[in-house]
C-alpha cells in the first residue's frame, strides 16, 4: 500500500526515466535547423567529426544529442523516414545498455539505427540481431541505406555464406544477423585451427530485436556443434515397434504439465516378456530404456502438424512460438530419431557434441547489450536475474485506442469453433478485416477448412505456407479480407489498413526495383487505392483480431493483439477459449470446469467475465513459471560449464595467436615430472616406501628418456628427506635438456609450430570427451536428490574434478606427443599444416546448423540446437593420418609410448591420476 502511495505522488520508475530522457529529445531536435542546412558530404563528414571527438577522450555519451540527430537527417534524405520523438526515447534507452517495451508498428527497425551508430563510431563493432534470415537481410538493406550515406559499413550474417563472407561482414561497422549465427560463429571460430579465419572480433554492443523470443523463449535450447556418433540405428525401429503394443494408462501414463510418459509397472512386465528380459532396469538394458521412453513420447506426445512435418521424407520442427518451420534442426537426446521411425522414414544417427553454448552465457558476453520488443514487461524480473537488463515501456506515437474483448469461454471445442465461425461471417459481412490467430498448423487448416464449407475466402499463413508470408502478412488489413495465421511472434511485417501498396505494386510489375517504370506506376495507382480501401476499413473498426485460443505465454497472445491498433488506428481483439485446449487441460482445467459445471453450461454456450479472466491469467502464470524455471535450472547448470569453456577457449586462442608458446612448454614439462614424482613420494611415508623406480619407468613414458634407478636407490634406504626435490629437480632438468636438444635439432620455429599444432589438437580431442563426460554426468546427477544431496552441488564438485582430470591429460598427451615420436621435416611439417587448413575450410563449408530440443525433464539437460559436422570421423581419421609422423593416435594412453611396453591398465592409471592430484594438493599446503 505504502508503495502504492508513493507511486501516485512520485510517479512510478518507468515514468520518471521518461521525464528524465525528455529534455534530451528537446536537445535532439535543437540541431535539426542547422542540419538541415547542410549538403549531403557536410552531414557525411559529421562521422570523421565525431570519431575524432572520440579519439580525443570524449565519451559516446557526450555526442548522443548531436548524433541522434545526424541520423534522424540522413534517414530523411536516405528513406524518407523521420524518426518521431518517442522512436528517439527508445534509441536512448537501447543506448544505455536495456530494453526498449515498444507496441508493435511503433518502428523499432528505425529505432535501432540511433544507436547502432552512435557506438560504432568506437569502431568496435555493432550486432544487431532478428530472429530470422529474411528480417536480417532486409533491415541490412534497408537500413544500411542510412549507414551508408553516414560513410559507415553494413554486413549481414546468414545461414548460406562461406567463412570469408562472414569475416567480411563481422569486420563492418554495423552487422546484422540471425541469433543462431551469431552463436555458431562464435563456437566455430573456437575450433580453427588458424587464427586467421576467426571470423568474429569480439563482442562490443548488441541490439537484440524481438529480444524477449530470443532471450526468453530460445533461452532453452543451447547452442551445440556436433558431429556423428558410432551408435546404431535399428534400436529405434526395435522400440517403435515395441512401443506400438502399448496401450495408455495399463503400460504408461503421461504428465501433461511436463509431457512426460512413463511405464508403468505392467508396462515394464510386458516388455520384460517380450524382450525376454528378467530385469528390464539391469545396467546392460539402460540403452533399451532409453529408446523406449523416447519411443513413447514420440507417439504420446509429440503431434503431427502441431510439433512437427513430415515433408520430402524428413521430419521439419515447428517453432511453437513463431509457426515457422526450423529447417535443419533436430531434437536431442534420440527424441529426433524416434520420431522418424514413428513416420516411417530414414532414421538419421545421432550426434556427438564437440562444441556448446547457451544463449544466456553467449549473450552474457557483450560489453554493451539492448534489447527491444513489443512485449517484455511480463517476463521484466527474468530480465534483470538474468541478463541484469532493465525495461522501460516506451510511448506510443499517438494514442493506443484499440479495444480488447473479454474472452469468451466454452466448455467444448466444437462450440469454440462454430462461434469463431460465426463472428468471422458476421464481421465480413461488413468490410471489417480479421487476422485469426492459432496456436499450431492443424488448428490453422481445422479453421480453414470450416470457412471453406461457409464459402467464405480467406489466406492460410503457416509452417507449410510460408513463402508469400510478407505478402500475406502486408495485405491482410484490406477491406472484408480474412487471415489465418499461426502465431505472429517474430514476422516482423506490419499490417497497414487497406493494404500495403508497395507489394501491390510489386506483385503487378513484376518487380520491386524502383527504377523500374511500370513499377513506379503501378506504385502510383495502389498507393490511390489502398488510401482509399484505408477509409472504408477505419469506417468500419480498423482490424479485428480473433484468437482461437490462448498461448502458454501471454507474450505471443500480446503479440497477435499488437497488430491492431498501430500507430493510433482503431481495432479490436477477442479471444476464443475452450476447455479441451492444452493449456487449460494442462494447468487451468480444474478450477475451470469447476466453475463451468457450477453454472451449468451446455456446449454451445459461452461465460465470461472477470473470473474467467483472472483463471485463464493464473493459467498462464503458472506455465510461464514453469519454463522459467527450466531456463534458471539450465543456466545454474551451464554456469559450471561456462567457467570451464571460458578456461579452455581463452588458452586456445592465446595457443592459436601463438603468445608465448615457448614459455608455455617451460611450465608444463616440470608439471608434468612434478606428477611423477609425487604420485609415488607420499610424504606421510617414509622414502624407503616410495616406488623410485615406478617414477623413472612413467618419465620413461612421457619423455623418451631411460635413466639408471641404482644412485637413486642408496638414498631411498638411508632416508634422505630431501629425496623427492632431488628427483625433480633431476628429472625436470633431464627433461629440459632432452627439449632443447630437440629444438636445436629440429629448428626453434618449427618447434614451436609443431607444438602449437599438437597442443590444439589435444584441446580439440580431449575437450570433446569431457564434453560427453559432462553429458552422462548431467543425466544421472538428478538422482543425488534421493540420497540428501544437493544434486547442483554434487554436479559442480564433480564438474570440477572431471575438468582437472581433462587438463592433466592434456599436458600429459602434449608432452608425450613431443618428446617420443620422431620429429618431421620441414617439409612434412608445411604438409601436415596445409591439409589442416584445407580440412578447417572442408569443415566450415559442410558444416550445417541444427536446432535440438528435448522437452523439459527432472535431469538438467534441457534443449539444444545441434550443428553436425557431416562426414567428421572420415576428416578425424585423414586429420590424424596427417599427424601420425608426428605423433600416434590420440588416444594418449600412456602405455603406447613407453619403449618396455608394459601392460596397459585404465583403471591404475586413473587410480594414479588421483594419487598425483592429492599428493600435489598436500605438497602445495605444506
Amino acid at each position: 500500500m505504502a508503495l502504492l502511495i508513493l507511486s501516485k505522488i512520485f510517479g512510478s520508475k518507468n515514468q520518471r526515466e521518461l521525464q528524465r530522457l525528455w529534455p534530451l529529445v528537446s536537445k535532439i531536435s535543437a540541431f535539426e535547423p542547422e542540419l538541415k542546412n547542410l549538403s549531403d558530404e557536410q552531414l557525411r563528414g559529421k562521422t570523421d567529426y565525431f570519431k575524432g571527438r572520440i579519439e580525443q577522450g570524449e565519451e559516446l555519451d557526450d555526442l548522443l544529442s548531436e548524433a541522434f540527430a545526424v541520423v534522424r537527417e540522413a534517414s530523411v534524405r536516405a528513406t524518407g523516414m523521420r524518426h518521431f520523438d518517442v522512436q528517439l526515447i527508445g534509441g536512448m534507452i537501447l543506448h544505455s545498455g536495456r530494453i526498449a517495451e515498444m507496441k508493435t508498428g511503433e518502428g523499432k527497425t528505425l529505432v535501432a539505427t540511433l544507436p547502432s551508430y552512435l557506438n560504432a563510431l568506437s569502431g568496435k563493432g555493432v550486432h544487431v540481431v532478428t530472429v530470422n534470415d529474411y528480417l536480417a537481410r532486409r533491415d541490412a538493406e534497408w537500413m544500411g541505406q542510412i549507414f551508408s550515406f553516414l560513410g559507415l559499413t553494413t554486413g549481414v550474417v546468414v545461414n548460406s555464406m562461406s567463412s570469408a563472407e562472414r569475416y567480411k561482414a563481422y569486420r563492418s561497422d554495423i552487422t546484422y544477423g540471425q541469433n543462431n549465427e551469431f552463436g555458431f560463429d562464435y563456437l566455430r571460430d573456437n575450433m580453427k585451427l588458424d587464427a586467421a579465419e576467426m571470423v568474429q572480433r569480439g563482442h562490443n554492443f548488441a541490439v537484440v530485436d524481438e529480444v524477449d523470443s530470443i532471450l526468453v523463449d530460445e533461452a532453452r535450447t543451447p547452442l551445440i556443434i556436433s558431429g556423428p556418433s558410432e551408435k546404431p540405428t535399428e534400436t529405434y525401429q526395435l522400440a517403435d515397434k515395441l512401443v506400438l503394443k502399448l496401450e495408455t494408462d495399463l503400460h504408461y501414463s503421461m504428465d501433461l504439465k511436463s509431457k512426460q510418459v512413463m511405464l508403468s509397472d505392467e508396462g515394464v512386465k510386458s516388455v520384460e516378456g517380450w524382450m525376454e528380459l528378467e530385469n528390464l532396469y539391469e545396467p546392460k538394458n539402460i540403452e533399451l530404456v532409453h529408446h523406449i521412453n523416447q519411443a513413447l513420447k514420440a507417439h504420446v506426445a509429440m503431434k503431427r502438424d502441431v510439433d512437427y512435418v513430415v515433408r520430402n521424407g524428413q521430419i521439419m520442427i515447428v517453432d511453437e512460438f513463431t509457426g515457422r518451420l526450423m529447417s535443419g534442426r533436430r531434437w536431442s537426446d534420440g527424441l529426433h530419431q524416434a520420431v522418424e521411425a514413428k513416420e516411417g522414414v530414414q532414421v538419421q544417427q545421432e550426434n556427438q557434441t564437440l562444441a556448446t553454448v547457451t544463449f544466456q552465457n553467449y549473450f552474457r558476453m557483450y560489453k554493451k547489450l539492448s534489447g527491444m520488443t513489443g512485449t517484455a514487461d511480463t517476463e521484466a524480473v527474468e530480465f534483470k536475474k538474468i541478463y541484469n537488463l532493465d525495461v522501460v515501456v516506451t510511448p506510443t506515437n499517438c494514442p493506443m485506442v484499440r479495444q480488447d474483448f473479454q474472452d469468451v469461454v466454452y466448455s467444448g471445442e466444437r462450440g469454440k469453433f462454430d462461434a469463431v465461425i460465426d463472428e468471422i461471417m458476421e464481421l465480413q459481412k461488413k468490410g471489417q478485416p480479421i487476422l485469426v490467430g492459432t496456436a499450431s498448423i492443424a488448428k490453422s487448416e481445422a479453421v480453414s477448412e470450416l470457412l471453406t464449407k461457409r464459402g467464405v475466402a480467406h489466406h492460410v499463413l503457416n509452417a507449410k505456407n510460408h513463402e508469400g508470408e510478407a505478402f500475406i502478412v502486408a495485405q491482410a488489413g484490406r477491406f472484408g479480407g480474412v487471415t489465418i495465421s499461426t502465431n505472429m511472434a517474430g514476422r516482423g511485417t506490419d499490417i497497414l489498413l487497406g493494404g500495403n501498396p508497395e507489394y501491390l505494386a510489386a506483385e503487378a510489375a513484376g518487380t520491386r526495383d524502383p527504377e523500374d517504370a511500370e513499377y513506379q506506376a503501378q506504385l502510383v495507382h495502389f498507393r490511390e487505392v489502398c488510401a482509399e480501401e484505408k477509409q472504408r476499413v477505419l469506417g468500419v473498426g480498423g482490424l479485428h483480431i480473433l484468437g482461437t485460443e490462448r498461448h502458454e505465454s501471454r507474450r505471443i497472445d500480446n503479440q497477435l493483439r499488437g497488430r491492431a491498433g498501430r500507430q493510433g488506428d482503431p481495432g479490436s481483439s477477442r479471444f476464443y477459449v475452450s476447455l479441451e485446449d492444452d493449456l487449460m487441460k494442462r494447468f487451468g482445467g480444474e478450477r475451470m470446469q469447476a466453475i463451468m459445471t457450477r453454472v451449468g453450461l451446455k456446449e454451445d454456450e459461452a461465460i465470461e467475465g472477470a473470473l474467467v479472466a483472472r483463471a485463464i491469467e493464473n493459467a498462464q502464470k503458472k506455465v510461464e513459471g514453469f519454463h522459467f524455471d527450466i531456463r534458471k535450472h539450465l543456466l545454474e547448470y551451464d554456469n559450471v560449464m561456462n567457467k570451464q569453456r571460458e578456461v579452455i577457449y581463452s588458452q586456445r586462442a592465446a595457443v592459436l595467436r601463438g603468445d608465448d608458446i615457448e614459455s608455455l612448454l617451460q611450465e608444463l614439462i616440470p608439471d608434468t615430472v612434478e606428477e611423477v614424482i609425487v604420485s609415488r613420494a607420499n610424504d606421510k611415508e617414509p622414502p624407503a616406501k616410495w616406488d623410485v623406480a615406478g617414477m623413472l619407468v612413467e618419465f620413461n613414458r612421457n619423455f623418451g628418456l631411460a635413466l639408471p634407478v641404482e644412485e637413486w636407490d642408496a638414498k631411498k634406504e638411508r632416508g634422505d628427506k630431501h629425496l623427492a626435490q632431488e628427483i625433480f629437480e633431476a628429472l625436470r632438468d633431464q627433461a629440459l635438456a632432452r627439449y632443447e636438444e630437440r629444438k636445436q635439432h629440429f629448428g626453434s620455429d618449427r618447434m614451436v609450430k609443431l607444438a602449437q599444432i599438437v597442443i590444439l589438437q589435444s584441446f580439440d580431442h580431449f575437450w570433446k570427451d569431457h564434453l560427453s563426460n559432462m553429458d552422462h554426468l548431467k543425466e544421472g546427477i538428478g538422482l543425488r536428490g534421493y540420497g540428501q544431496k544437493n544434486p547442483l552441488q554434487e554436479y559442480q564438485r564433480e564438474a570440477y574434478e572431471l575438468f582437472a582430470d581433462m587438463l592433466s591429460t592434456v599436458k600429459l598427451a602434449v608432452v608425450q606427443n613431443l618428446f617420443i615420436p620422431e620429429l618431421p621435416s620441414e617439409d612434412e611439417l608445411l604438409q601436415i599444416e596445409q591439409q589442416e587448413r584445407d580440412l578447417q575450410r572442408e569443415r566450415s563449408q559442410q558444416v550445417k546448423e541444427i536446432h535440438e530440443e528435448v522437452t523439459p525433464s527432472a535431469t538438467p539437460g534441457i534443449e539444444t540446437v545441434e550443428e553436425p559436422l557431416a562426414e567428421g570421423n572420415r576428416r578425424d581419421r585423414r586429420r590424424q593420418d596427417a599427424l601420425a609422423r608426428v605423433a600416434p593416435k590420440p588416444s594418449f594412453s600412456q602405455s603406447d609410448y613407453a619403449p618396455t611396453k608394459p601392460t596397459a591398465d585404465p583403471q591404475r592409471d586413473n587410480q594414479q591420476r588421483k594419487k598425483n592430484k592429492d599428493a600435489k594438493k598436500a605438497r602445495k599446503r605444506r
